[in-house]
C-alpha cells in the first residue's frame, strides 16, 4: 500500500475490500485515516466511500468478520458504522452536495469519487486509498494533498470562498488543523476566512465549542486562537476574549496586552497539562481586566476585583459557548477566582493562617491552582521569572506542611449548623451561619484547636454574643 497499516488495520482494510467485491461496488479509504498514516500520527477512525450504498456495504464487511459487529445505520445521513479491534470505522456512499446560501445543510445526491473528493475541506483530507483489485493501496491525489504536507500547508480543494461559504464550520477547522498540525494556512484560504467570517453565525456553538476545544488541546494552543483573532472569527464568536487585545498608555504610564499576555499563560500551562478545563481557567483568568481596568494618578492602571468579576462572569460564558454547565464549569470559575491567591503569598511572610486558608478554598484543587499561577508568569526578565518560580515552590512547600498538620483540604468544621441549631434551639437562620462561619475562621486563622471540645466553647462564647445569650 501507499500508507503503513497495522497487521490489523490491513486485516480490516482486506475484508471491506472483498465485501466490495461481492457487492461490485468500488471502495476507498478517504480523509483523516490516509492523512494520519502518511504523517505518522495515530489513529482510530477509518472513513470508507463507496461508489454505490454505503450502508450495503457495512452489514456486508461486518458479516465477513468473525466478531460480527454491530451495525450502527444513520439513515438521515445516509451512513453506518462498525467497530472492530478498537478501530471505529464509517461507511458512507459517495455524494455531490449543493448548498443554499442561508443553511450549511446541504442537497445531497449520489456521486462519484471525484464529486467526493471534490466536496472536502482541505486538500490534506482529499486524499483517497483504493480498495479496488486492480489498483488496492493505490493513493488517489487530486489535489497535490500530499504536496500540502510536505510544505506544512493547509488549502482547500476548490475555490476557497465556495468551501467557506457551503460549510463555515471548515473556517474553523482551517484554523484548528493549523494549530494541531503546526501547518501554516495558504495566503487565499486565510483571506477568505476573513471574507466570509461572518457566516460562522449559522453554525451551531456546540460545534463551534468543539473545535475551540480541540484547538485549545493542542501542543500550542496560541496558534489558532491569534488566528481566530486575526480573522475576526474571535469577534463573532467569543467576544470576551477580544476585549482583552490593545495596550494603552496615559501619562508615560502603561499596561500589557491582555489578550498576547492570555496566550502566553495558556502556552504555559499546554506544556505542563493536558486538562481541558484548566486550559480553560487559563483562557479566562484574566477575562474581567476590561471591566475592571482603572487609571488611577501616579500610580497607572489597575485592575481590582478582576478575579472576583472574572469568577462570577464564567457561568455566563460556557453558557454563551455551549459549554457544560457543570463541576467543570465550578472548577474553572474556582481557578479565576482564586489565582492571585499564591501570588500574593508569594511576595510576603507566609502565616499558617493564609496557607490554612488557601488550602480550604482549592480544596482538591490545589495543585491545579498552583500550575495554573505558575503558568501566569510571563515576564521576559529571567531573573523575575527565577524569583517568582522560587516564591511559588516555597508556597507549595508551605502548603504540604500545613497540610500535613492540620488536613485542611478536605476539611470540615467539627462543629456543624445541626448542632448550632439543637444546643441554642434555633431554626435555620441568618444567626447559625454567622456562628458557624466564626468557628471556621477561628480554626483557620489559628485562634482556636482543630477540635470538637475547643469548637464548641467557642461556640458558646460566639453564640453569646450574637444571640445576646
Amino acid at each position: 500500500m501507499d500508507i503503513s497499516c497495522t497487521d490489523t488495520e490491513l486485516h480490516i482494510l482486506n475484508t471491506i475490500a472483498a465485501a466490495a467485491v461481492a457487492l461490485d461496488v468500488e471502495a476507498y479509504v478517504i480523509g483523516g485515516f490516509v492523512r494520519d498514516k502518511l504523517l505518522g500520527r495515530e489513529t482510530k477512525d477509518i472513513d470508507i466511500v463507496s461508489i454505490g450504498d454505503g450502508i450495503a456495504l457495512a452489514s456486508e464487511s461486518a458479516a465477513r468478520f468473525i466478531a460480527k459487529p454491530s451495525v450502527n445505520v444513520f439513515r438521515t445521513y445516509g451512513t453506518a458504522q462498525i467497530k472492530i479491534e478498537g478501530i471505529d470505522v464509517e461507511f458512507v456512499g459517495a455524494r455531490k452536495e449543493s448548498y443554499q446560501s442561508n443553511s450549511r445543510n446541504p442537497s445531497v445526491e449520489p456521486g462519484s469519487l471525484e464529486d467526493d473528493q471534490n466536496r472536502r475541506d482541505f486538500t490534506i483530507n482529499a486524499l483517497a486509498i483504493s480498495l479496488n483489485k486492480n489498483n488496492f493501496g493505490q493513493l488517489i491525489d487530486p489535489f497535490d494533498g500530499l504536496a500540502a504536507m510536505k510544505s506544512r500547508m493547509i488549502k482547500t480543494p476548490l475555490e476557497p470562498g465556495r468551501t467557506f461559504s457551503d460549510d463555515p464550520l471548515r473556517m474553523m477547522r482551517a484554523i484548528r488543523f493549523a494549530t494541531q498540525l503546526n501547518y501554516t494556512i495558504e495566503e487565499g484560504t486565510l483571506a477568505a476566512i476573513s471574507t466570509h467570517a461572518d457566516r460562522i453565525k449559522i453554525i451551531s456553538k456546540e460545534r463551534v465549542a468543539d473545535e475551540l476545544n480541540k484547538i485549545l488541546l493542542a501542543a500550542k494552543p496560541s496558534i489558532g486562537l491569534d488566528l481566530l483573532y486575526k480573522t475576526g472569527l474571535l469577534q463573532l464568536v467569543f467576544p470576551q476574549m477580544v476585549a482583552l487585545a490593545g495596550a494603552e498608555i496615559i501619562d508615560g504610564m502603561g499596561h500589557k496586552d491582555n489578550f498576547y499576555h492570555t496566550l502566553q499563560v495558556v502556552d504555559n500551562i499546554a506544556q505542563t497539562t493536558s486538562d481541558l478545563w484548566l486550559r480553560w481557567a487559563a483562557v479566562l483568568h484574566d477575562i474581567a481586566k476590561p471591566a475592571t481596568k482603572r487609571f488611577e494618578e501616579g500610580h497607572g492602571f489597575t485592575f481590582h476585583g478582576h478575579e472576583v468579576i472574572g469568577g462570577r462572569m464564567v457561568p455566563k460564558i460556557f453558557a454563551q459557548l455551549k459549554l457544560p454547565q457543570n463541576d467543570r464549569m465550578l472548577f474553572v470559575r474556582k481557578m479565576v477566582e482564586l489565582h492571585l491567591r499564591p501570588i500574593s503569598l508569594s511576595k510576603e511572610n507566609i502565616t499558617d493562617a493564609a496557607i490554612r486558608r488557601l488550602l480550604f478554598d482549592a480544596r482538591e484543587d490545589i495543585d491545579a491552582l498552583m500550575l495554573l499561577c505558575e503558568a501566569d508568569i510571563t515576564s521576559k526578565n529571567r531573573q523575575k521569572v527565577k524569583r517568582f518560580l522560587e516564591n511559588f515552590e516555597l508556597v507549595r512547600k508551605r502548603c504540604v506542611e500545613v497540610e500535613a498538620s492540620d488536613h485542611i483540604r478536605n476539611w470540615q468544621p467539627p462543629i456543624t449548623g445541626e448542632v448550632i441549631m439543637e444546643h441554642f434551639g434555633l431554626r435555620p437562620s441568618k444567626e447559625v451561619g454567622i456562628i458557624k462561619d466564626a468557628i471556621r475562621n477561628a480554626i483557620l486563622d489559628g485562634e482556636i484547636k482543630n477540635d470538637y471540645d475547643s469548637a464548641f466553647a467557642f461556640m458558646l462564647e460566639r453564640g453569646r454574643e450574637v444571640l445576646g445569650k
